[in-house]
């Protein structure tokens, strides 16, 4: 008779993807009892940062969540155990199921979303089997649920942060789960964008920087903006004392209006060689005539508009709106008050958008 084989030791390596590298380190020194130069030579590192991060896991175990995670990857880690290789064994111990990769992505896509709404949070009870996510301190609404195994993955990978513990546990998004999210919704766009036959959509590396809104344009297309990319966007999203937003609508697509004339009549300063001058050498005339480019009718309504606004209103616009300065740095520039620049950009922008409004663009 073949003698018993002694129980399989834990592996890391059936790990689904989305782990974390410390905490896989950490379960390998901590819960296999594997020597940190092991490790260290597994991941191609030193021994003293295996240390750091076997001790950044172990300090973040005073959460009841994460601590509910590591112990739940800890038993996945370790094999299961087959009645041929222990017959003795009249309870085999189980493997925990995790979730995998695609589930984590869906279910962060939906749950991080409400997590960004205003005053949103995550709360998990003891021995509980499903979190909440609530509205509001005092009279909380239930917006939505997910599964203890989708919320421990979400604190092990820190888009989410205990502030305050007790029999409720409660959660909100950390910065890094925004920028996971906005990765998220980056890479699903551009997933569509692949399947339309486009190569042009970003990396989700560079979106996870942005914050981008679908809007549609005068014909009815979809676009895409980033609202990080221009002041404008920053201040649309603040609010007054009536709980109004700071800049409307109309007067965001004011400035934008602006800055597109001013992008097509390629006016803004030049960043490489100019070549023009040299291929236009022998061409007599107008010595910036090279230098210009761009569209004349777009340079015709810069200089129709900034006419319209006037010394100081123009100025502010053309400094934040095309150039993209901000509004301390445009303070700066023209020497004014601190915490004035938005109150005159604002009346700026009613000025544009009433001229717009004169000459039929709106």
């Amino acid at each position: 008779m073949r003698p018993a084989s002694p129980p399989s030791q834990p592996t890391t390596t059936d790990l689904p993807g989305w782990i974390p590298i410390p905490v896989r380190a950490y379960l390998a020194h901590a819960c296999a009892g594997r020597p940190l130069r092991d490790v260290a030579a597994e991941q191609a590192c030193a021994p003293s940062t295996i240390l750091r991060q076997v001790r950044r896991i172990e300090g973040r175990r005073d959460d009841p969540l994460v601590d509910d995670a590591i112990e739940c990857l800890a038993r996945a880690t370790t094999t299961k155990i087959t009645s041929e290789e222990c017959p003795d064994m009249s309870a085999l111990p189980q493997r925990a199921e995790l979730i995998d990769d695609e589930t984590l992505e869906r279910e962060a896509c939906r749950v991080l979303r409400r997590l960004c709404e205003g005053d949103a949070f995550l709360a998990v009870g003891q021995g509980m089997d499903q979190a909440v996510i609530l509205r509001g301190e005092a009279d909380p609404t239930r917006i939505a649920t997910l599964s203890r195994a989708v919320a421990q993955a979400f604190v092990i990978k820190d888009w989410i942060g205990c502030y305050r513990a007790g029999k409720i546990t409660r959660y909100r998004i950390t910065e890094a789960g925004r920028a996971a999210l906005r990765r998220l919704l980056g890479e699903k766009y551009r997933r569509k964008q692949v399947a339309r036959g486009s190569d042009e959509a970003p990396s989700p590396f560079v979106t996870q920087h942005g914050d981008f809104v679908e809007t549609s344009d005068r014909d009815g297309a979809t676009l895409r903006i980033n609202l990080a990319e221009s002041p404008l966007g920053t201040l649309a999203r603040r609010r007054d004392k009536g709980g109004q937003p700071f800049l409307g609508a109309d007067l965001v697509r004011a400035g934008e209006t602006m800055r597109e004339d001013f992008e097509r009549a390629q006016m803004g300063a030049r960043v490489g060689q100019n070549w023009e001058r040299f291929l236009t050498a022998g061409v007599q005339g107008d010595a910036n005539a090279a230098d210009s480019g761009g569209s004349d009718n777009a340079r015709r309504r810069v200089a129709a508009a900034l006419r319209a606004l006037g010394p100081g209103l123009g100025d502010v616009v053309l400094h934040v709106c095309c150039h993209l300065e901000g509004i301390e740095t445009a303070e700066r520039r023209m020497g004014w008050a601190a915490r004035s620049g938005k109150i005159v950009l604002r009346i700026a922008l009613q000025r544009l958008q009433m001229h717009y409004t004169d000459v039929g663009r709106f």
